[in-house]
């Protein structure tokens, strides 16, 4: 089987990627860098979801000696003038390893944030960039990157308890729910992940 590293320990990115990916190419295992603990952090120092996405598909690839997807996603709303951005993961400065911490911290930050902002004021979007790199046997290597965009807005208090980061307070354009209540499979089929990663499977799929 072929086998991809994606550049994340986060068990629901990893789920929600591979779920994605073998609608396209059953045959691709999905690894996680849970399987490889002696990685070293990949210092996100780009500054955009570009950037940063590809960056950190360099560094896994070199270090795996496998083809890499790293993904590079933020939260972008309106009235914040589209903070947090590609800052989204750290936005309340929590360094701490507990993810649904975090979560929770972020969550509060920005409701904190847009506690005066009237609803119909409350515009975001979800936004992502997939990065491919495979290094090739001729000292050459292979990149590709692909968009998403999910648009909504930002609710007054998180609903739901599926999924993770800001799904819970993000109700998408023509929905009555937030990501955090839909299923597995609706999120898949509108979120900016998962558009992105439409976009990008033929070629893996032709490619690894």
């Amino acid at each position: 089987m072929r086998q991809i590293v994606l550049a994340s320990k986060n068990i629901g990115k990893i789920a929600e990627f591979e779920r994605l990916l073998t609608q396209y190419a059953a045959d691709i295992k999905v690894l996680g860098l849970a399987e490889f603990p002696n990685m070293p952090e990949v210092a996100e120092v780009g500054t955009t979801l570009s950037e940063n996405a590809l960056l950190k598909a360099k560094a896994i690839s070199s270090f795996t000696k496998l083809p890499a997807l790293a993904d590079d996603s933020g939260i972008f709303i309106d009235a914040l003038n589209g903070d947090p951005g590609i800052y989204s993961a750290r936005w309340s400065g929590y360094e701490g390893v507990d993810a649904k911490k975090r979560d929770l911290l972020n969550i509060s930050k920005v409701l904190d944030q847009l506690k005066d902002v009237a609803v119909d004021k409350r515009g975001a979007q979800f936004k992502t960039v997939v990065a491919f790199y495979k290094p090739n046997s001729d000292g050459s290597n292979l990149e590709k990157e692909e968009y998403g965009v999910l648009a909504g807005q930002i609710i007054t208090k998180p609903q739901g308890s599926s999924g993770f980061g800001y799904d819970p307070i993000f109700m998408p354009n023509n929905f009555t729910q937030t990501l955090a209540e839909l299923s597995p499979a609706a999120k898949d089929e509108i979120s900016h992940r998962g558009i992105a990663l439409r976009a990008i499977a033929p070629f893996l799929r032709d490619h690894l």
